[in-house]
This record gives structure tokens, C-alpha cells and sequence, in this order.
């Protein structure tokens, strides 16, 4: 069968399963939005192609499907690269494709030209300027096929103009693939898996280091039934909120910079690390040399380059982390039937205390400035938790994995490694995409907010009811929080005032609902409204305490058992926080 290639692109997406692209038009791409139109495949014209990358990034984290976006070359190229940046450092399965001037124009700095496969390099899992339309069903298919299994991660494929409009001669799908330079790892090694459920049965204070893996692995269920049988407490990195139920008895919260006290405790205190698709972050370990300092460490990864990055294990082991943590309870079953459970009720009673002594901590005064963590815990009362969170970067971020109640998977979304402000109102859209029936909330900074909020309009049009809830203390908070403590409160260009824009006005200028809310009275009544519009987006203004910090912090660069505890806790306190005692080895 005969095709042009732009419409041998289409065809691949649709039968690689492709419901929806988010993309923006442009004239190097422009042959492949005329076969787009006829498709099965639902477009939505994003407002600005990083809206697209981000969105593609919120369908994949809420869907775990691949995410799709479309841009054209030059500019609308370039622009994608932040959210591909952004997907590489959190393991977002994302395929982009752009489009490029004509292949006898490529190196003659032609309009709208970029090299974007040598840009992305660095920041994809896999690109490919593709130079036959034959090629395109095959490239499309490694694509998807790159971006989904293994570590997952973006893939771009750039198409020039000509190839496009070349005809092609279509066969059978799937087409064959070849990737000889690319491997799967294979089935984990037995003996490591004994040996990480030996070391567990051993152990007397055992710490679940859980990282994001385990939501892209699927692997919630049976992180349950390890804990559980291990008798192990577990904690969740910022990438890993909801795999693990922060009701369980067994959890312990975020650990890091700006996580709970028993989080970070726990970890600088455990005899056995067993880290879970985690690699390791300095935002979790502080200063390396001196995170967990008496621990024995089981790291499992599916991608060998994590393993001994930063920290050396005792027990490695590659492979998929949902098939090694069922391997690992089917060996611990067999020790716990001969030897008995493992030995753990003191460090569980020990962590426990530290919950109650230390717990997340903060004052709202009826008649006083409204506080953030109010903000959220209030949303996550009135839910039930129920909602997906997606959140952008910043002091708001951290409140938000804080003081939400995150009880399932892929029920918060926020960019983790590359820190993009901007992320949450486009990812929160793709979210909705994704998951059409469910409630979706973008938590977000005016810092944040101010950076894609033309997207509402996108929202507004494809009748997407996203809740926006803005954060407003007028500052670029996080930065202020870090010149209040480490540059003597000098606030070098922080602060952006609450009066411009107005938020409700531009919210309807956007065709949302626009509410305000500066009372901690209110929250209730503003969130129910907010929570019952389901025909358009609605964003609230939230005017928050404008010197509100995020506490508990390790300071950058220093070790964990220098955590900071806040305002809140008497000097008393924070000394016997860093003075803690526990049950000897």
C-alpha cells in the first residue's frame, strides 16, 4: 500500500494504541496534521509546546502509558526540551515527535532550523532523525518500544519536511525492529534475591527506602506484602508518594531534605537499607558520606547504571523491582516458616515514638495569616485523598507531599529531579486526559503558575475541570526560605507581590471560574465550591502567610542528622531530635 510518510506516521501511532497527542502546529510539520485530521487519534492544541511536553508527562504518570506530543522544528522543537529534560529525570515514558526542515536544507541554517537530535542527546533515552519515510512505522515503533520498557524515559523522532510528503510503501504492522546497541535487563539474579531476604530476616532495624520505580513497575501491591512480612518500615521519596499508604502503621512518610523527622531518622538509624528503585538522590541523602552510616544496603534497580552510582551496595541486584520484591517475600516466607518472624518490634516502637514526638508541625491561628499546610490538609480531608495531586515546584511542592494523604499510585505527579517550575497546570491537564473520571487538583506556587498559565485556556476549551489551587505568598517562596536562612534576608529580586495579576480575573478571562480565598475559615466553604464545578477548570487564589517556610530541612550539602525542625519546636526539642536514642544493635 502506498502512503505518504506523514501519513505512514499517523497510521503507526494509531496502531500502536495512541489515543491522544498534544501538540502545536508549525509549517516544517505541517503535512502530518493534514492525515491527523481524518484520524482516530485525539488532538489537543496546546498554547506552547513545553505545555505539550508536560502535558504528554501528566498523561504518563497518571495513565502509565506512553505519553505523546508533536511540535515543529526550530522554536516549537526547542521548546520541548525542558519537559523531555524533565521526563529523562524522572523516568517518564514520552515520545515526541518533531518536525524538520526539508533533509537538502539540514546544515544550511534554514528558517526554523534546529538540530534537535543533537540538542536532546543528552536529555532523551533514545532520538532519530529519521531520512527514509520507510523507515517511519519502524522508528515509531522502536520508539515506543524504548520509551516503555527498562528504565522508561522520552524518546524523540524528528521527521524533515520532505520526508513527510516522500511516499512510502506500507506492510505489515508490527514492523520489525532493530536495536542491537539496546537491551532489556533480564530476569534478576536468584541468588542476590536469597540473600537481600536473608539480610531482611536478619535485620533489626530495616528501613524500605522506596523510590519511584516502584509506581512505574507496578509493583504497590507486592511492596505491601514485604513490608508486611519483613516487619520493615517504609518510606517514600518525593517520586514514590502512593506506593505505599501513608495510613499504614509500617509508613514513615518522605525522607530528605524537607522530609518527616521518623523518615530521616529512620534512615540514618537502620542496620539494613533496602532501596527499592531509588538511586540515591542527594535531595535524600545529604551529605553521601554521611547518609545511613551503619547500614548494609540492598539497592534494586532495572537499569545497572544506578547500582553503585552513589552508594556501593552490599547486595545488588538489576532487574525488574516488582518481579525482585516478590522473589524477595517468597524467600523471607521461607525463613519467617523456619526461623521465625523477623526480630523488629523494637525499632518499629522506637520509630513510632519519633512519630509522636516529632510530627509534622505548624500553627493556624483562627484570626491569623492562612497557612499552605491548612490549604492542603483541608483538600486532602474533604477528598478522603481521593483526588490526583499534581503539584509544581517549590515550597508548595513540599506541603503538598507533606501534608496530603496519599493512599494509592499514581495519585501524585509532580517534576522531581529537574525541579520545573511550570510543570502543574499542563501535566495536570494531560492527568485529566488520562484519567477522565477522576478528580484532578494542580497545587501550584504564583511563581509556578505564572510560567504556563495560558494552558487554562487549552483546559477550558477541551472542557477539562482541573483544580488550580495557587498557592499566593507573592514571593518565589523556596528562594526566599533559602535567602531568609543562608544569605542574612537579603531578598534579591524574590518577590512578586499579590496584586498583579488578579488571579480570578484572569482565570475568567481564560473561560474558568476564578475564586479567592484569605481566611482560614473559609478554606472549607472556597474548596467545596472549587470541587464542585466539573464543566470548566477553576482556579482559587489562596493568599497564604508570606514568610511560611517549609520545615523540617536539612540544609544543602550538610548531613541528615543536622535536620532543622522548624519554628514550631522548642530548642529542647531540636536538641533531642539530633540527641536521639535508640535500641541497641
Amino acid at each position: 500500500m502506498q502512503l505518504t510518510g506523514a501519513q505512514a506516521l499517523v497510521r503507526s501511532l494509531e496502531h500502536q494504541g495512541v489515543d491522544v497527542v498534544f501538540g502545536l502546529p508549525g509549517g516544517a510539520i505541517l503535512p502530518a496534521y493534514d492525515p491527523l485530521l481524518s484520524s482516530s487519534l485525539r488532538h489537543i492544541l496546546v498554547r506552547h509546546e513545553q505545555g505539550a511536553g508536560h502535558a504528554a508527562e501528566g498523561y504518563a504518570w497518571a495513565t502509565g502509558r506512553v505519553g505523546v506530543c508533536i511540535a515543529t522544528s526550530g522554536p516549537g522543537a526547542t521548546n520541548l526540551v525542558t519537559a523531555l529534560a524533565d521526563a529523562y529525570m524522572d523516568s517518564v515514558p514520552m515520545v515526541a515527535i518533531t518536525g524538520q526542515v526539508p533533509s537538502a536544507l539540514i546544515g544550511t541554517d534554514a528558517f526554523q532550523e534546529a538540530d534537535i537530535t543533537g540538542i536532546t542527546l543528552p536529555v532523551t533515552k533514545h532520538n532519530e532523525l529519521v531520512t527514509d519515510a520507510d523507515r517511519i512505522p519502524a522508528a515509531i515503533a522502536e520508539a515506543f518500544h524504548v520509551a516503555s520498557t527498562g528504565r522508561p524515559g522520552p524518546v524523540l523522532v524528528d521527521l524533515p519536511k520532505d520526508i513527510l510528503q516522500a511516499p512510502m510503501s506500507w506492510g505489515s504492522w508490527p514492523p520489525a525492529m532493530e536495536l542491537p546497541g539496546y537491551q532489556v535487563p533480564g530476569p534478576p539474579d536468584p541468588e542476590q534475591i536469597r540473600a537481600a531476604a536473608a539480610l531482611l530476616h536478619q535485620a533489626r532495624r530495616p528501613v524500605l527506602y522506596v523510590g519511584g520505580g516502584v509506581i512505574k513497575a507496578d509493583a504497590h501491591a507486592e511492596l505491601r506484602q514485604l513490608a508486611e512480612l519483613a516487619r520493615a518500615p517504609v518510606t517514600t521519596t518525593l517520586m514514590a508518594r502512593g506506593a505505599f499508604p501513608d495510613s499504614h502503621p509500617l509508613a514513615l512518610g518522605m525522607p530528605g531534605m524537607h522530609g518527616c523527622y521518623t523518615a530521616v531518622a529512620a534512615l540514618q538509624e537502620a542496620d539494613l537499607v533496602v532501596a527499592l528503585g531509588a538511586r540515591f538522590d542527594d535531595r535524600v541523602t545529604g551529605r553521601l558520606a554521611d547518609f545511613a552510616p551503619r547500614a548494609k544496603v540492598v539497592h534494586v534497580d532495572i537499569d545497572p547504571a544506578e547500582i553503585g552510582k552513589n552508594r556501593t551496595p552490599d547486595v545488588p541486584i538489576i532487574g525488574d523491582v516488582r518481579t525482585v520484591i516478590a522473589g524477595m517475600t517468597r524467600e523471607l516466607a521461607e525463613l519467617v516458616s523456619s526461623g521465625g518472624p523477623p526480630d523488629t518490634g523494637g525499632w518499629t516502637a522506637a520509630v513510632d515514638q519519633w512519630k509522636q514526638q516529632f510530627p509534622l508541625r505548624y500553627t493556624q491561628d483562627a484570626d491569623g495569616p492562612l497557612k499552605p499546610q491548612h490549604v492542603i490538609e483541608r483538600l486532602s480531608a474533604l477528598t478522603g485523598g481521593d483526588a490526583i495531586v499534581v503539584s509544581g515546584v517549590g515550597q508548595h511542592q513540599m506541603h503538598a507531599a507533606q501534608h496530603f494523604s496519599f493512599t494509592k499510585p499514581r495519585s501524585w505527579i509532580n517534576s522531581g529531579g529537574l525541579g520545573t517550575m511550570g510543570f502543574a497546570v499542563p501535566a495536570a491537564m494531560g492527568a485529566q486526559v488520562g484519567r477522565p473520571g477522576d478528580l484532578v487538583v494542580a497545587i501550584d506556587g504564583d511563581g509556578c503558575f505564572q510560567m504556563t498559565a495560558q494552558e487554562l485556556a487549552t483546559c477550558a476549551i477541551e472542557k477539562l475541570p482541573i483544580k488550580v489551587l495557587i498557592m499566593n505568598n507573592g514571593f518565589l517562596g523556596m528562594v526566599r526560605q533559602w535567602q531568609e536562612l543562608f544569605y542574612d534576608e537579603r531578598y534579591s529580586y524574590v518577590e512578586l507581590g499579590t496584586a498583579i495579576p488578579d488571579y480570578v480575573k484572569l482565570a475568567e478571562a481564560y473561560g474558568c471560574v476564578g475564586l479567592r480565598c484569605e481566611r482560614a475559615d473559609d478554606v472549607d466553604a472556597v474548596l467545596d465550591k472549587a470541587l464542585a464545578v466539573t464543566d470548566v477548570p477553576t482556579v482559587v487564589d489562596f493568599r497564604v502567610h508570606d514568610r511560611e517556610g517549609v520545615f523540617p530541612m536539612v540544609p544543602a550539602g550538610r548531613p541528615n542528622d543536622e535536620i532543622v525542625l522548624g519554628p514550631e519546636f522548642s530548642a529542647d526539642e531540636q536538641r533531642a531530635a539530633t540527641r536521639r536514642e535508640v535500641m541497641a544493635p
